[in-house]
């Protein structure tokens, strides 16, 4: 395996140091995307939400500061992220207001209309079986709840195979379920951000 594929590799399933090492990086290095995808996303003071593929941990800890008075949860397919989310989020662990565990998103680990809210942050291309894990999502998503996917457009191209374009993601959002699809990209064009309203 080459260099490149084993950093993918650490991306797509952190593990030990190396692992450790590129969540740090990619805590740092998505936080202004993610502020620009959560400061357009409406999020109550007392929601429960979902980050799926928490990674490092930085995600919960913007999320934390937003919702103030709600519950977040996170799951990652990863032990080391879960570790380290764990550990950047400590004190929220500690007192009940984040719970963080290993599972993946094929298979989320929560009854049906659970969450107000469930973001996925630089990890919806990383998904096995796209069409499933939507599903899932939805599974456990309120009604008028709210699936937020955010990326870099450069990844998505460089990663996926299928459903690469907006009207590919919004088509299997709305064969999902879901009533509305929003999509916008910030002003460089950079940074994607798909927003999915499940309606009754």
């Amino acid at each position: 395996m080459n260099l490149l594929n084993k950093l993918i590799e650490q991306a797509k399933n952190p593990d030990g140091i190396v692992g450790s090492f590129m969540l740090r990086i990619m805590n740092t290095a998505h936080t202004e995307m993610n502020k620009w995808a959560l400061g357009n996303t409406k999020i109550g003071e007392a929601s429960i939400v979902l980050d799926v593929g928490c990674g490092g941990g930085k995600t919960m800890q913007l999320l934390s500061n937003i919702n103030k008075k709600g519950k977040i949860y996170g799951i990652d397919y990863s032990e080391q992220a879960v570790k380290d989310s764990i550990r950047a989020n400590k004190i929220d662990v500690a007192s009940g207001k984040v719970n963080i565990q290993q599972a993946s998103v094929i298979d989320i680990p929560f009854p049906e209309n659970f969450f107000d809210i469930i973001t996925a942050f630089q990890t919806h291309y990383f998904w096995s079986d796209l069409e499933t894990s939507i599903k899932e999502v939805f599974r456990v998503l309120k009604e008028d709840g709210c699936f937020l996917i955010t990326a870099e457009l450069y990844k998505i191209n460089y990663h996926m195979k299928s459903y690469k374009t907006k009207e590919e993601i919004e088509q299997l959002l709305k064969n999902t379920g879901f009533a509305v699809v929003r999509i916008n990209e910030n002003a460089n064009k950079k940074w994607i951000c798909i927003k999915g309203i499940k309606g009754k």
